[in-house]
C-alpha cells in the first residue's frame, strides 16, 4: 500500500486545540482569545538563535525529516537519550545520514513519542507537524513511516524550501550566533542577493576568546589577532582585536554580543595585573585562579565596549558545559548534556553596573537557568538600572509553567517594559514559529488574568501584548 495514499485507520488523530495553553476559566479565556487574536499573525523577531544562515543563502531542500526535526536538536535528542536511546542511534555527530539511517532515526522518535508528554518539546513538534506539514495522526511506531513519507514528499516542493518557509513563518529579523573570527561571507552574500528580502544579522559570540584557562585559548587568541590585524601578544592588543572585530560585525548588521560563562563576576583588575596575567597566559603559564580573574576583567571590558559601539550585551551564565565527559569527547559540544548551575547576579555584576549601569548607551539583557533569581535578583536589578532587561526564559525554562512563573515574578518588580521579548534560542528552523506562538499564547493568558481581576483595562492589555511581540525586542536589540 502506498503510504501517502492514507494514514492507518487505527492511528490516533493529531488535532491541535485552538485554545491550547490559554486559560481554562471561561471568562478569562474569552479575554485571552481576543488578546491572542491581536498577536497571532504578527511578524516574528528572533534576536538570538543558532540557525545556520547558509540554509537560507543556498536555499537547498532539507534532506529528510530526521535531519530537520531530530538529529541537530538537543532538546529532542537528550530526552530520547535519557530514555535509553543512544545518541549514535539518532545520528548525532555523524553528518548527513543515508536514507535508511534517517528513516530509522525517525522511527526511534515516533516509537518514543510518549517520553515527550507534558514537555514543551511535544508542543513544538506537534505544532510543526500539524501546522507546517499537515500531519493528521499522532506519531507512533505504527505511523512513523507514513509520517516520514508525507514530510519527505513535502520537502521536495518549492513551498517548503528554506526561503519560502522563512516567508511563511513571517520572520522579520533572524539573528545567528557567530565566532568573532568569522568573515561573515554568508551574511554579506545574503545582504547583497537581489532575490532575497529577509533580514538575517550576525551576533558576536566571543566566549572562547575570554576563557583564558581553555587548552585552546593561546591558539584561539592568536587567530583572533591575525584576523583583526592586531598584536595580541599583549593585553592592549587583545582589547584592540576585540574592538576591531566588534566593529566589523556591526558594519555587517550585528546588533548584539552574546556571552555565556560559568559566572558573571566582573571584578576589575589593575592595569598592571591584567597585563601580567595576560602575558603569562600567552606563555601558557597563567595559574587557574588568575585565568578566571582575567576572564572576569575581560567581561567588564566587553561592557565598556558596548557603551561605545552600542551592541546590546546579553549574558546567559550558569551552565556546566559538557557534563558527561565521555559523550563530549566522542560527539563534541551541544549534544544535550549541558546542565544548569545556581545563579548569582547581584554582587557579581555590581562592578559592571556601578561603572556602566546608568550609561545611556548600554543595554544589558540578563538570562538565567535558575528561576530562584527571577524575583530575588533579576527583576530588582532591572527595576532600578535603566540599562538592565530581564531575558525571557530559555533552554530548560522555556516551558509553559516556567514562563508563567517568570512573567509573574518579573512583572511585579520590573513591569513588562524591562523584559527582552521572546527569545527562541533554537537550532531547529521549523520550531521558530511554534516557540513564538507558545510565548504569545502564554502572555495573552497572563494579561487576560490581569484584566479579569480588574488590574488592567483590556485596551492596555491589548497594547502590552502587541508591544511584547514587536516594540520590546526591537527596542532592547536596537532593531
Amino acid at each position: 500500500m502506498n503510504r501517502l495514499a492514507g494514514m492507518s485507520r487505527s492511528a490516533t488523530p493529531l488535532v491541535l486545540h485552538a485554545d491550547r495553553l490559554l486559560p481554562a476559566d471561561p471568562g478569562v479565556l474569552e479575554i485571552a482569545r481576543r488578546l491572542y487574536a491581536a498577536v497571532r499573525e504578527l511578524p516574528i523577531i528572533s534576536p538570538h538563535g543558532h540557525v545556520d544562515p547558509g540554509v537560507l543563502l543556498h536555499d537547498t531542500p532539507f534532506s529528510d525529516p530526521a535531519a530537520l526535526f531530530v538529529t541537530p536538536d538537543h532538546y529532542v535528542t537528550r530526552l530520547l537519550h535519557a530514555s535509553g536511546v543512544q545518541l549514535s542511534e539518532l545520528g548525532v555527530g555523524q553528518g548527513p545520514l543515508d536514507p535508511s539511517a534517517a528513516r530509522e532515526v525517525w522511527r526511534r522518535l515516533c516509537s518514543h513519542w510518549h517520553v515527550f508528554r507534558g514537555t514543551p518539546v511535544r508542543y513544538w513538534l506537534e505544532s510543526e507537524l500539524a501546522e507546517i506539514f499537515g500531519i493528521t495522526v499522532r506519531p507512533s511506531a505504527a505511523t512513523a513511516d507514513q509520517i516520514y513519507d508525507q514530510i519527505a514528499d513535502r520537502l521536495t516542493r518549492a513551498e517548503f524550501l528554506p526561503r519560502a518557509l522563512f516567508e511563511q513563518f513571517r520572520i522579520q529579523v533572524l539573528a545567528t550566533t557567530d565566532d568573532p573570527t568569522d568573515d561573515l561571507t554568508i551574511h554579506r552574500a545574503l545582504a547583497d542577493d537581489p532575490t532575497w528580502s529577509g533580514r538575517v544579522v550576525p551576533t558576536f559570540r566571543p566566549d572562547r576568546y575570554l576563557e583564558v584557562g581553555s587548552p585552546t585559548w593561546q591558539e584561539d587568541v592568536g587567530r583572533l589577532g591575525s584576523v583583526a590585524g592586531a598584536d595580541t601578544t599583549g593585553f592592549a592588543g587583545w582589547v584592540e582585536a576585540m574592538e576591531s572585530r566588534r566593529a566589523y560585525f556591526k558594519t555587517h548588521g550585528a546588533v548584539s554580543s552574546d556571552h555565556s560563562h560559568e559566572d558573571v563576576r566582573t571584578d576589575p583588575l589593575e592595569p598592571a595585573d591584567a597585563e601580567r596575567i595576560y602575558r603569562d597566559a600567552v606563555a601558557g603559564l597563567a595559574a587557574p585562579r588568575d585565568a578566571v580573574a582575567l576572564r572576569r576583567h575581560m567581561l567588564l571590558e566587553m561592557a565598556r565596549m558596548a557603551t561605545e559601539d552600542g551592541l546590546t550585551m546579553t549574558l546567559h551564565p550558569g551552565v556546566r558545559r559538557g557534563h558527561h565527559t565521555p559523550t563530549l569527547r566522542a560527539l563534541g559540544p551541544d549534544t544535550g548534556h549541558d546542565i544548569p548551575l545556581r545563579g548569582d547576579f547581584t554582587d557579581p555584576l555590581r562592578p559592571l553596573l556601578e561603572r556602566f549601569g546608568t550609561h545611556p548607551n548600554l543595554r544589558l539583557v540578563l538570562f538565567t537557568l535558575d528561576e530562584t533569581v527571577f524575583s530575588r535578583e533579576l527583576a530588582p536589578l532591572a527595576g532600578f538600572y535603566p540599562s538592565v532587561y530581564v531575558g525571557a526564559p530559555w533552554w530548560f525554562l522555556d516551558a509553559p509553567e516556567a514562563v508563567r512563573r517568570w512573567r509573574s515574578a518579573v512583572t511585579e518588580s520590573a513591569g513588562f517594559t524591562k523584559t527582552s521579548g521572546f527569545i527562541d534560542d533554537t537550532r531547529a528552523f521549523c520550531s521558530i514559529p511554534a516557540r513564538h506562538d507558545m510565548a504569545r499564547r502564554l502572555d495573552s493568558g497572563y494579561l487576560a488574568q490581569l484584566v479579569a481581576e480588574r488590574r488592567l483595562d483590556e485596551d492596555e492589555a491589548h497594547e502590552a501584548a502587541v508591544d511584547l511581540v514587536t516594540r520590546q525586542p526591537a527596542e532592547v536589540f536596537a532593531l
